[in-house]
């Protein structure tokens, strides 16, 4: 891309957003080194702008879909959403780092692609369209593109284990964390049984025996969810 406007409409078809003010976009773009370099601006506070947006966005989507669920959960769900990690590998999915403006030392350091960098731009991606085109185009931008990391989140929830749902259960509705106790370990060295059972304030709500200790902690874990009365949704 040698035409800055021809950048900025790729980038703009790749996010399906047009802006009123490509301005907004290319300092979103802009890295601190390429400011400096050209006494211009950085993508910095768009940055500070777009991670107060994306978070609210996110923590308004969870809490809508989401009515039965306690503040512990809603917390656990949006910290499994908005992670550096997940900023980042959709910033790459869009190929951003082909469209940022490095300072010459920054772009002669072959990392246009840092993760940290791209995470940056893409919440300052957001505080840019939040205020070219307002709160629903920022939503409609961020629940589109980080859609697959909310359905993953909530599916790891669901799928990722009776222990993670019980510790959010009893985290977030009864505000303490579940105990596991080994009861007996048995059989012969290849042959092992384990008893654990799960303690939540003081009283076993669960029991459960298995061929290793984590696979006894997780089904003693599933028979206290449903002591609880836990949906195994985790709500």
């Amino acid at each position: 891309m040698t035409d800055t406007a021809d950048r900025l409409a790729a980038v703009e078809k790749v996010l399906g957003y047009t802006f009123r003010d490509r301005g907004l976009l290319d300092t979103a773009l802009t890295h601190p080194s390429h400011a400096t370099e050209n006494a211009g601006d950085s993508y910095e506070r768009l940055e500070f702008l777009g991670d107060s947006v994306l978070g609210f966005v996110v923590a308004e989507e969870l809490f809508r879909a989401h009515p039965d669920s306690p503040e512990g959960v809603l917390t656990n769900r949006k910290a499994g959403v908005v992670t550096g990690e997940t900023l980042s590998a959709v910033a790459e999915e869009l190929g951003l780092a082909e469209f940022m403006r490095l300072g010459k030392g920054e772009a002669r350091s072959g990392a246009r692609g840092r993760a940290s960098r791209l995470e940056n731009a893409f919440e300052a991606l957001i505080g840019a369209v939040y205020l070219d085109g307002g709160l629903e185009s920022a939503r409609e931008l961020v629940l589109r593109l980080l859609a697959d990391a909310i359905e993953s989140s909530e599916g790891a929830i669901r799928t990722g284990g009776s222990k993670s749902l019980l510790q959010e259960h009893t985290q977030g509705v009864l505000g303490t964390l579940p105990e596991y106790r080994l009861v007996s370990e048995t059989g012969d060295p290849h042959d092992r049984v384990f008893v654990v059972e799960v303690v939540v304030n003081g009283a076993v709500c669960g029991s459960a025996e298995g061929r290793s200790k984590k696979e006894a902690e997780k089904a003693a874990a599933a028979a206290a969810l449903s002591t609880l009365g836990a949906h195994q949704t985790g709500e």
